[in-house]
C-alpha cells in the first residue's frame, strides 16, 4: 500500500534530527505534507530559537519531491503550539495527524535534582504534548478525524536511575493519551503511544561508567532511529483505524505491545482493615504479586542487533 498518507497533513515536533527527522521524512515519502518543528536547542533544553535543523529536514523533503514547511517554536509555549498547528492549516489547508516527539533530558539523581531540572523536562515532554494536542483538538473535532502519536519511554513504564523528571513526564503522557482517546473517540480521533529504543542525540548523553555499560551504548548505535519511524507513520494512516489508547514499543525489528495498569490481586475483609490485619493478611497475600525494582536496562537484558 504505497502512499499511505496521501493527501494528509501532519505535524512532527522535535523533527530536526533523530527519530523526529526519520518520521518526518517517511511521512513525506508516504505522501503527507509535513510541518517540521524543531526549536534548535541543546539536549538539555538550553538555547534554541533557530529553525536551521528543521529547515534542513524541509530541504531534504522538498529535494525528494515532497511538501514541507519549517517551524521553530517551542512546544512548551502554548502560543508556540498554536502557531505550529496554524502553519499546517495556513500552508496546507488542514491538519490530519500529530506526532508529539519533542524532548529534552536533564538527568540527575533524585536528591540532586533541582526544581529547574524538574520543570524544564515536564514543560517540554508533558506540557508540550498537551499544548500541541490541545491546539489541534478543535480542528480534529470539526473535521471528525485525526490521529495523535505521543512518545513515551520505558524509563517511565519500567524505571531508571536519575530520571525522576523524565519518567514522570513519560508516564503522564500515557495518561494524557488515554484521556484524549476516550474524550475524542466520538469524533473519530485516535491517540496512541510509542516507547522507542533507538540511538539518538539524547541517548548519547547518558553516562556509561562501566565497561559493560559502554559496550551496551556502543551496541545501541546500531539501533537506528529509522527503525522507529514506520510504526509512528502507520498509526497516522487510515490503515490504523480502530487502534487507539494503545502503548507500543519499537526496538530495532521488534514491535511490542505494553499492557495498561490494571489490578493484579485484591483482598477483602468484611470487618474492615486494621493496621495489624493489613500487616498479617493483606500484605502477605499481595506480596508475591509486587512489582520488582528492576530498571529498564535490567528488564530488557539483550539488544536485538
Amino acid at each position: 500500500m504505497p502512499n499511505m498518507l496521501k493527501d494528509k497533513v501532519v505535524l512532527v515536533t522535535g523533527a530536526g534530527g533523530g527519530i523526529g527527522r526519520e518520521m518526518a521524512l517517511l511521512a513525506a515519502k508516504e505522501g503527507a505534507a509535513v510541518v517540521v518543528n524543531d526549536l534548535g536547542g541543546a539536549v538539555d533544553g538550553e538555547g534554541g530559537g533557530s529553525t536551521t535543523p528543521a529547515q534542513k529536514v524541509v530541504d531534504e523533503i522538498k529535494a525528494a519531491g515532497g511538501k514541507a514547511v519549517a517551524n521553530g517554536d517551542s512546544v512548551a509555549d502554548p502560543a508556540g503550539a498554536e502557531r505550529m498547528v496554524k502553519a499546517a492549516v495556513e500552508n496546507f489547508g488542514k491538519i490530519d495527524g500529530v506526532i508529539n516527539n519533542a524532548g529534552i533530558l536533564r538527568d540527575r539523581i533524585f536528591h540532586r535534582m533541582s526544581h529547574v531540572d524538574w520543570k524544564m523536562v515536564i514543560d517540554v515532554h508533558l506540557n508540550g504534548a498537551f499544548n500541541v494536542s490541545r491546539a489541534t483538538a478543535n480542528y480534529f473535532k470539526e473535521q471528525k478525524s485525526g490521529a495523535f502519536v505521543h512518545f513515551t519511554s520505558t524509563s517511565g513504564l519500567v524505571g531508571n536511575f536519575g530520571q525522576a523528571n523524565y519518567s514522570a513526564a513519560k508516564m503522564g503522557i500515557i495518561g494524557l493519551s488515554r484521556s484524549i482517546a476516550l474524550d475524542m473517540a466520538a469524533f473519530n480521533v485516535r491517540s496512541n503511544c510509542i516507547s522507542p529504543f533507538a540511538w539518538t542525540r539524547m541517548i548519547g548523553t547518558i553516562p556509561a561508567d562501566t565497561e559493560a555499560q559502554k559496550a551496551r551504548l556502543e551496541r545501541s548505535k546500531k539501533m537506528t532511529p529509522a527503525k522507529v519511524a514506520p510504526m509512528a507513520v502507520f498509526l497516522l494512516s487510515d490503515a490504523a483505524d480502530g487502534i487507539s489508547s494503545q502503548i507500543f514499543g519499537v526496538r530495532m525489528n521488534e514491535i511490542m505491545l505494553f499492557n495498561a495498569n490494571r489490578p493484579v490481586r485484591s483482598v477483602h475483609n468484611s470487618d474492615g482493615w486494621t493496621l495489624e490485619a493489613i500487616a498479617e493478611h493483606a500484605v502477605p497475600s499481595m506480596k508475591p504479586y509486587f512489582t520488582d525494582m528492576k530498571r529498564s536496562p535490567e528488564y530488557f537484558t539483550w539488544d536485538p542487533v
